[in-house]
């Protein structure tokens, strides 16, 4: 389906950029996806294949700890509707708020993650949580490393989160999508 004009899009977590390649494929012209990711080398070999795609001018990588960076976004946008700069959601000339986010990054982190995106996405909007099942190992009672521990506390959590609507696709790895309210 189309999407609208002007998308601002997140996504947490860069490796190849092959998840950031196919959705700047899907955008339009005019729309930005920043791509956040700590590791400099990793960032350049992803900003290869933009290239190659023909897809690196939607595309603004964000070198640095993705939770920082975020937190940044988020305390500029409270500042803003602080100054009565933002109305109705309206804060497209700056970098919020997002209409979809990806994440797909430090599994112990993704809690922050989502509650910093739950601030950035609009009303309305889509945050994506990559891994959510991690190769079935979330029903596996033995498992107890951290990892598998914190998908699990983030999918309870998502699945009692009343500020969205949740649906998680068996797909791959588990995807869920968390529709904000």
């Amino acid at each position: 389906f189309p999407l609208p004009p002007s998308l601002f899009l997140s996504q947490i977590g860069v490796f190849t950029g092959y998840s950031a390649l196919g959705i700047a494929q899907a955008l339009p012209d005019d729309g930005v996806l920043y791509a956040f990711e700590r590791d400099a080398n990793v960032l350049q070999v992803a900003k290869s294949f933009w290239s190659k795609a023909g897809v690196s001018h939607k595309i603004k990588p964000v070198e640095g700890d993705a939770s920082e960076k975020i937190q940044a976004m988020v305390d500029a946008l409270e500042e803003a509707e602080a100054e009565g700069e933002v109305k109705d959601g309206n804060f497209r000339d700056t970098e919020a708020p997002f209409d979809f986010a990806f994440i797909d990054a430090n599994k112990r982190a993704q809690r922050r993650y989502f509650e910093l995106c739950l601030r950035l996405v609009r009303p309305g909007g889509l945050i994506v949580v990559d891994n959510v099942l991690w190769y079935g190992r979330v029903v596996d009672g033995e498992r107890r490393d951290k990892i598998t521990q914190s998908i699990r506390e983030l999918n309870t959590f998502l699945s009692e989160d009343p500020r969205i609507d949740l649906t998680v696709l068996p797909v791959g790895d588990g995807i869920a999508l968390c529709y904000k309210l």
